[in-house]
């Protein structure tokens, strides 16, 4: 599958800590971010007027995004005896009321000379996964750049997903796709069961490694969802709303639908691959007070019997993104004292991880999303080829 690359996106980024005079208003009240050289080559020496998007990230609430306008100038501009001391002004906004000292700032160039602004919470999840994608380290509260580097890096599905969180969709799109889909599906939404097993069915690329299978299966998925899901946008995009409420009324469902069909397709697919590897498992099996773990090995039968080693039982739970809803997982399948949790969240915090551990949650990350985690989490992840390889040595040791 054809992907892009980020200089589709971005051109060249300048990045910095916030310092107090720049958030503290009981500190100052200037409303300026100070210039460097290194701003310089992003912004250029002109005098100059800015329409920008501004957006504050942080892990646990939404994006706040505020159309603003920005000023960039040289302070010194009428002493021209004195050398140039260039500034960005910036009027007050809810994205840097929101802003603390040390969060991370991105300025981000788009292609066709447009700019993001991101403020980045300090030591968030997501601060560690757009450091991943532009490839920030060792920051300070001067401004350093990147550029010319971008046309090198591809976007793979783990950096497609972190796009998605600061509103950019570079999902690439199969046409060619369209019409058989039309067809096989009869102009409606089909099941994500349906969908998935069009999508396995369909497949070019696949892979004997489970980890590089399984993220293969959800990103040319989500390709295939997005390209159909668009000819439906667009034709509901022709016929207009009635009014604003119904423009987002619809805005939401489509979020909505795209939320719960990913959650729903990584099971699937999963499920996929421990089936065809002969494992022995039930999915969603009902055990306990009314408890459902997402997997269950060998199944409840053994689960249920007193008699059978708990050394031998296993659950997996399966959560897309995780956020605090791992804490879920431990009140599944009481007979097996360590759980498991397969995720595509990327960059959990340490903090996380260590509670994790702490209450002997073992995270299952697929490989290739390994890298947004730190040197010592990664030492302690399991990928899913090592979760599986655990199960199936169980397996072949039972009767």
């Amino acid at each position: 599958m054809k992907r892009g690359y980020l200089s589709d996106h971005f051109t060249a980024i300048a990045y910095k800590r916030l310092s107090a005079v720049e958030v503290d208003l009981r500190k100052s009240n200037q409303h300026e971010f100070n210039g460097s050289a290194a701003l310089k080559r992003v912004l250029g020496s002109a005098r100059r007027k800015l329409e920008v998007d501004f957006m504050f990230l942080t892990d646990d609430e939404p994006p706040i995004t505020e159309r603003v306008q920005l000023t960039w100038y040289d302070s010194r501009e009428n002493v021209p005896t004195r050398s140039a001391e260039y500034r960005l002004y910036f009027p007050g906004n809810p994205v840097m009321d929101s802003a603390s000292v040390n969060d991370l700032l991105v300025i981000g160039e788009r292609p066709g000379g447009g700019f993001l602004f991101m403020v980045v919470k300090a030591s968030s999840s997501i601060e560690r996964q757009i450091s991943w994608l532009f490839q920030i380290s060792n920051t300070t509260d001067s401004f350093q750049e990147k550029h010319d580097e971008f046309s090198k890096v591809e976007l793979e599905y783990t950096a497609q997903l972190i796009l998605e969180e600061i509103g950019i969709e570079p999902t690439p799109l199969q046409p060619n796709y369209l019409e058989q889909m039309l067809f096989q599906f009869d102009g409606r939404f089909p099941s994500t069961k349906v969908f998935s097993e069009f999508a396995r069915n369909t497949i070019e690329t696949t892979s004997n490694d489970p980890d590089t299978y399984l993220i293969n299966l959800m990103e040319w998925e989500e390709s295939l969802f997005r390209t159909y899901e668009a000819h439906f946008v667009e034709k509901r995009l022709a016929q207009g709303f009635e009014d604003v409420d119904d423009f987002i009324s619809y805005s939401l469902s489509v979020q909505n639908r795209r939320k719960s069909r990913v959650g729903h397709a990584f099971e699937i697919h999963v499920e996929h691959i421990f089936s065809t590897r002969e494992i022995r498992f039930e999915r969603g099996a009902l055990i306990d007070d009314h408890s459902r773990p997402d997997f269950l090995f060998p199944g409840s039968r053994e689960y249920r019997d007193p008699a059978y080693p708990e050394v031998n039982l296993a659950m997996l739970g399966v959560k897309s993104t995780c956020k605090d809803r791992w804490r879920q997982v431990l009140a599944e399948a009481r007979r097996i004292p360590r759980k498991h949790l397969l995720t595509l969240q990327r960059a959990i915090s340490e903090n996380q991880t260590d509670e994790m551990r702490a209450n002997n949650l073992q995270l299952v990350v697929p490989t290739g999303f390994q890298a947004t985690y730190s040197t010592t989490q990664r030492e302690w992840l399991l990928g899913l080829g090592d979760f599986i390889e655990t199960i199936e040595e169980r397996q072949r040791l039972q009767p």
